[in-house]
């Protein structure tokens, strides 16, 4: 049996992000240099970011001792893990905190095989010094029984954002997904709900922006360059620990092929030159490295870029400035990795979700329904809204009334995407899954795994405000 020590630690003085006023306790601890003179303000694990990569095998038990060296309780969930609700790590499950400056063992047989993480779950509501804000995040890798594809070494990249603070809401960008086609019905929903609101005088809801952009908690140019060999063939995970932001990767001169999603093998690999990454969503690419030189692997975004979205990659025997090319347009779509000219399995049950924004609701903060109700932010465990019944195949019809892409996540399953906008899909195997403005996703899951499931938006804002709802098993 593996064991492992993670510790849960606040590595610096807590400072002011933004309004409005959070909490302002504060706390000593080791500082985080992303760049040289650059000091950030966050919580690690293990006193590093990302938090240790954790390997583990398939089917062997492992055992885990973790320690709360905070002021506060706190949460580690297993993200992409079939696992049991006392070890998962979501209160809203029922599984108990760690306590302040205390400890917790739990033991688990890790599965499935693939790229999965942990995180804390904390809520942070208006205090941009906890949660995904802060530097909860590390990788976990399940190594299968036998390991697909053909690669000479693996890369783990995590994408993460600090430095955060609030502004006032704006529109996201949403070009880059397809299907692109929105429901008339689903946008008329939203855009009266927008307009009733701010008629009566209501200013746009928070959002958040970020100062500091790093990989593997570097910002470009400020941390060693990838260094790789022409010819090899690189595996590279990524994952994004954004608390709220979408991400996106190009490497001048490369295509990804992509093997996996969110740590499930595609059944379609298919090489593509640009990657997009949902909150908490994973990518696992081979890039066959034949074009020499030295190159920004980079976020699209000429801005996230030039505050340190990216990390440079560095051929053998090639030196001086590293160069960014912008790849060509390039649409996003689930289905090109999916199983060509497969149809989904018919459920037994469909479940109808509607997702809706009430602009600026909670003390200028957006409120979040699902079918018209908000997770209410007390912290009390509340009834399931949907009831399950073990090994049934259930299917998720979700409808985005808001103008926002919600990256959707199920806790302690992996889902099938069975229609992206209204056209079938069928194969592909997630824990998270981007649902576009106004448009409707559909997704599969076998109830394979009894207790209270957590279901939630994984844009930290959303699921803090109402973005939540819970399944059990009768």
């Amino acid at each position: 049996m593996y064991q492992h020590r993670v510790v849960a630690l606040r590595s610096c003085l807590w400072k002011r992000c933004g309004f409005p006023a959070a909490d302002s306790s504060k706390e000593l601890g080791p500082p985080i240099e992303i760049a040289p003179k650059r000091i950030i303000s966050a919580i690690t694990y293990n006193g590093q970011f990302p938090g240790p990569l954790l390997r583990f095998k398939e089917g062997r038990r492992v055992t885990v001792d973790i320690h709360n060296d905070t002021d506060t309780q706190e949460q580690l969930h297993w993200h992409g893990q079939k696992v049991s609700v006392d070890v998962d790590g979501a209160a809203e499950e029922g599984t108990a905190f760690i306590p302040s400056q205390g400890k917790r063992r739990i033991t688990f047989t890790p599965g499935p095989a693939g790229f999965r993480f942990y995180h804390t779950h904390n809520r942070a509501g208006a205090n941009l010094a906890t949660g995904l804000y802060g530097g909860e995040v590390g990788p976990v890798y399940i190594e299968p029984a036998q390991e697909p594809g053909s690669y000479d070494r693996e890369v783990f990249l995590v994408l993460k954002e600090f430095e955060p603070s609030f502004s006032r809401g704006g529109d996201m960008a949403q070009g880059f997904l397809s299907p692109a086609e929105p429901s008339e019905e689903l946008k008329k929903i939203g855009e009266a709900s927008m307009k009733a609101s701010l008629a009566k005088g209501m200013p746009h809801g928070y959002e958040v922006g970020y100062r500091s952009f790093t990989i593997n908690g570097r910002m470009l140019g400020h941390g060693e360059p990838l260094r790789v060999k022409q010819g090899e063939r690189v595996l590279f995970h990524l994952l994004n620990g954004s608390a709220t932001e979408i991400r996106s990767l190009a490497l001048p001169g490369h295509s990804f092929e992509i093997v996996a999603l969110d740590g499930n093998p595609v059944p379609n690999p298919t090489p593509v030159p640009v990657l997009w990454i949902g909150t908490a969503e994973r990518i696992s690419a081979v890039v066959h490295m034949t074009h020499p030189g030295v190159w920004i692997l980079g976020d699209l975004a000429d801005d996230d870029r030039r505050h340190g979205m990216g990390i440079v990659v560095e051929y053998a025997g090639r030196t001086g400035k590293a160069q960014w090319i912008a790849p060509p347009a390039f649409k996003w779509n689930y289905a090109r990795l999916a199983k060509p000219g497969a149809t989904a399995l018919s459920p037994d049950e469909t479940f109808e979700m509607t997702f809706a924004k009430d602009n600026a609701a909670e003390e200028g903060f957006n409120r979040w329904t699902i079918n018209g109700i908000a997770y209410p932010m007390t912290g009390e465990i509340v009834p399931a809204a949907f009831h399950l019944k073990t090994s049934k195949r259930y299917r998720l019809r979700m409808r985005n009334a808001s103008d926002d892409i919600h990256p959707i996540h199920l806790h302690r399953h992996s889902f099938e995407l069975t229609s992206l906008a209204g056209k079938p899909s069928a194969g592909i195997l997630k824990d998270v899954v981007m649902v576009g403005g106004y448009q409707e996703v559909e997704i599969d899951f076998i109830a394979d795994n009894p207790g209270l499931t957590l279901f939630h938006c994984h844009q930290q804002m959303h699921m803090d405000f109402g973005f939540m709802t819970l399944f059990d098993y009768v």
